[in-house]
């Protein structure tokens, strides 16, 4: 098993989306009992080595394809593609959203301590609307996958797995902004 060792390759697993997780684990624990570096601790340094580099691509193999978003970003590269470089422009179906959950934040931190508590109480509550929009997102992207395993136009599937790929990492990043605020109002 090498470092280049394509993620699907390193579990032998069939280069595809839709993937059953009790077989991905399954697999990835019987490949990792085989190869895990306590076994091979009385080999020289290069068994070892091959080991430990054996065990972290496996591991990052597993942790990719495990992971639906993380997956789909993948199946991106293995296609010569990326998601935008930085993802710098708002999906347009989430543009409002953003904008509004932005201000929400700035005025929050900019509020008095008598404002703190409704401001944070509101943001909570933005909270939720935003996990339950990721979760549509995330839904839609397993809902794709048995379409996209289909041999069929990749530059279309492309585009199409594309802006439910940029909307989780908007969605990821609001959320993540949101629970740092919260926690930091708590702190106050």
């Amino acid at each position: 098993m090498t470092a280049q060792l394509d993620c699907f390759a390193a579990l032998a697993m069939p280069r595809r989306l839709t993937i059953d997780l009790d077989a991905l684990e399954r697999r990835y624990h019987e490949l990792s009992r085989k190869i895990h570096p306590d076994r091979f601790a009385s080999k020289g340094p290069k068994v070892r080595d091959a080991s430990l580099r054996a065990t972290a691509t496996l591991t990052r193999s597993y942790r990719t394809l495990r992971d639906p978003v993380a997956r789909g970003l993948y199946w991106l590269e293995l296609n010569g593609e990326k998601l935008a470089e930085n993802n710098k422009r708002v999906p347009p179906e989430l543009a409002e959203l953003v904008f509004e959950v932005q201000e929400q934040l700035a005025e929050m931190q900019l509020s008095d301590p008598e404002e703190a508590h409704e401001r944070a109480t509101q943001i909570a509550a933005r909270r939720v609307q935003l996990q339950f929009t990721m979760d549509e997102n995330l839904a839609e992207l397993e809902r794709h996958f048995t379409k996209w395993d289909q041999p069929a136009d990749q530059k279309m599937l492309i585009l199409e797995l594309k802006p439910i790929l940029s909307n989780i990492a908007y969605l990821r990043t609001l959320i993540r902004d949101v629970d740092r605020a919260l926690e930091n109002s708590k702190a106050a």
